[in-house]
């Protein structure tokens, strides 16, 4: 699919604005200034509490900051490039949805630093992107949360859910398949490499999956300097009976006391196929010494609760993960298909302005749908635009979202837009953008 290089957008001037009120600079860094990089760098490591960069640390990053639209907040009497005192990032990227993909909005980077508080800066940086992607003529915007109370007054609502996995190895035991193919040890190149390519080639399976690109390949396989891991990280594949790769799993052990036993982190896992999945949970499983075996990120429906002897033996956690954010109804539900279908009239109220209004949504036996304005008319079912956010990548239930008083309407209307929205596998993100 053709999509929008975001660098060349510019500034929101309404942020621009609102900022200089503020007496402070609202604007796109420019790539070409070596200085002003590497301190949008340093302020993006201060915000998230990471430790200073070194030389090393700030190269490793230099080609995502090149790869995106960066935004930085700046005194107006600071030094010359100064550190930002805020910063955000954004690209367009493919997200896998039921029945194809669409363009998103991906945000990243936000931060605000602790002595600008209270000025308006982080609704600036926020709504600032939501009208330069409306604006560029994206329909949805996406971000993963390092807090979860932040974004649905921007009209994101959480969407992609995923489970942590703890498992007690020697409680839970394996009931899984026989082995299938083998299992072979990766050095982290190639690591990197097979971890991307396994990805790219799987992600289209789930709703709500996005690329990766290459420092997240390299960070996840231990080769970025500032991992204070790399040095445990191990990763092997899943080749098939045929000889071809299905899956590959990246982890990191660590000691439990002095009893040389340990606990196996899975830092990724990903599968085309359920052999190749079963096959690496077995491995990490039954691997010797190991005790426990964490994982996050994992899809909701993931089978590692039905491979092991006691499921007791497996605590799952559920917890929210990927944000979106509708900016135009029409392009988004269109640009997806459904289960079952409907007819209903939508009543989407959006303080922004970007998605309020009436719509009617069609569709047909086959997930087809057709949306247009139906301004004036009685709608079939009332929700914020945030919970129909939530309800676009087709994990949350419109049921569950009634009953906690988000979507009014008959239980008849509830009912036929959760059955046309429920998407099969279950939706999944399975890394940090």
């Amino acid at each position: 699919m053709a999509l929008i290089d975001a660098r060349g957008i510019p500034a929101d001037q309404t942020s621009v604005d609102r900022l200089a009120g503020e007496g402070l600079d609202y604007r796109v860094l420019d790539l070409d200034d070596a200085a002003a990089v590497e301190a949008f760098q340093r302020a993006l490591a201060r915000g998230f509490l990471g430790a200073e960069p070194t030389a090393e640390t700030l190269a490793d990053g230099l080609p995502t900051v090149r790869s995106r639209r960066n935004i930085g907040v700046y005194e107006r009497d600071a030094a010359t490039a100064p550190h930002p005192v805020a910063t955000i990032d954004s690209w367009v990227t493919p997200m896998t949805v039921p029945g194809g993909e669409i363009g998103l909005w991906a945000i990243s980077g936000v931060t605000v630093s602790g002595t600008h508080r209270r000025r308006g800066i982080a609704r600036a940086l926020l709504e600032g992107e939501l009208r330069a992607a409306a604006d560029a003529g994206v329909a949805v915007a996406g971000l993963t949360a390092s807090e979860a109370t932040i974004y649905g007054r921007y009209g994101f609502g959480s969407a992609v859910p995923v489970a942590r996995f703890t498992v007690d190895t020697r409680r839970a035991g394996w009931d899984g398949p026989a082995p299938q193919g083998r299992i072979e040890y990766l050095d982290r190149e190639q690591l990197a490499q097979e971890l991307g390519a396994v990805h790219e080639r799987s992600r289209g399976a789930r709703s709500g999956q996005v690329p990766g690109w290459r420092a997240r390949w390299t960070g996840l396989a231990g080769l970025q300097s500032s991992d204070t891991d790399r040095d445990r990280v191990r990763g092997v594949r899943h080749v098939d009976a045929d000889g071809v790769v299905r899956g590959v799993m990246v982890y990191a052990v660590s000691e439990k006391g002095e009893s040389f036993r340990f606990a196996l982190h899975v830092r990724l896992l990903v599968a085309e196929t359920p052999e190749s999945t079963a096959m690496l949970w077995r491995f990490a499983l039954q691997h010797d010494l190991v005790d426990e075996v964490t994982a996050d990120l994992r899809p909701l429906d993931d089978a590692l609760p039905w491979l092991v002897a006691d499921p007791r033996g497996v605590t799952q956690i559920v917890h929210d993960h990927g944000w979106l954010r509708i900016l135009d109804v029409p392009a988004a539900l269109v640009g997806r298909r459904y289960s079952s279908p409907l007819d209903v009239v939508i009543r989407v109220e959006d303080p922004l302005g970007f998605s309020d209004g009436e719509w009617r949504m069609r569709v047909d036996g086959a997930g087809r749908a057709e949306v247009e304005s139906a301004s004036g008319e009685e709608a079939d079912v009332t929700l914020s635009v945030s919970a129909l956010s939530s309800l676009y990548a087709g994990s949350v239930r419109a049921a569950s979202l009634a009953g906690a008083g988000r979507i009014s309407g008959s239980p008849e209307a509830v009912g036929a837009l959760d059955r046309a929205l429920a998407a099969f596998p279950a939706p999944s993100l399975d890394i940090w953008y």
